[in-house]
């Protein structure tokens, strides 16, 4: 059974995800909060596997509970909800530590496939999305970053290539075919990757790539 904690400041829409995730018999909704504040305080009491959070709330934003339970929790996946595809809270969400990001109008099965794509460690990114987060991102590295070299010696030339591909908005199926290799093999090079880096799921590959210099930001033709 996978535990949510579902985090938005406005009972209706609350009350349209719950009915949402009630069509999955697998998903429970542990627990329920109105801000950031709260959200933090439930996610130490209740332990849940996966947090749906709102961006925009009172007291404590959503870019600010999801810092403070990253920090305090790293085991628990946290995918963030946003009004727009290119919500200014996009980038922040992920470098304070969320797995990735929902629009709100996401039709229910889309909602309910992301949770469990992000605790299978999979990226809940489009392409488009993925291009605006390399964008974000690369406005606080600078424009020249030297790859950091000690990061670089852990992986290999394919897993690198894989990065890069990735900073691209690529799919499995993409990379797979760019590649000439099978989507299992794509796989399995993205659970080595995380091994070395330290990370959790494949938004966390992409921001952590960019924070040392290991993706070419360089503009593509």
């Amino acid at each position: 059974m996978i535990r949510l904690l579902l985090v938005d400041d406005e009972p209706m829409i609350r009350e349209t995800l719950r009915d949402y995730l009630s069509t999955d018999p697998s998903i429970e909704v542990a627990g329920e909060a109105n801000n950031g504040e709260v959200a933090v305080r439930q996610a130490a009491a209740l332990q849940p596997d996966i947090v749906l959070m709102d961006m925009q709330m009172p007291v404590l934003d959503g870019v600010g509970a999801t810092a403070q339970i990253h920090a305090a929790h790293p085991e628990i996946k946290i995918l963030g909800l946003t009004t727009f595809s290119t919500d200014r809270y996009v980038v922040d969400l992920l470098r304070a530590g969320g797995s990735g990001y929902l629009v709100k109008d996401t039709k229910p099965r889309e909602i309910v496939a992301a949770i469990h794509a992000v605790l299978a460690g999979e990226s809940v990114l489009s392409p488009e999305v993925t291009r605006y987060v390399v964008k974000g991102l690369e406005e606080s590295v600078p424009a020249q970053v030297t790859p950091d070299s000690e990061i670089v010696d852990r992986l290999t030339d394919k897993e690198l290539e894989v990065i890069q591909l990735l900073s691209q908005g690529m799919s499995n199926r993409e990379m797979a075919q760019a590649l000439f290799v099978s989507e299992s093999t794509i796989k399995a090079r993205f659970v080595k990757i995380m091994e070395k880096l330290g990370v959790r799921d494949r938004v966390q590959i992409l921001v952590t790539a960019i924070q040392h210099g290991l993706v070419d930001l360089s503009p593509r033709s």
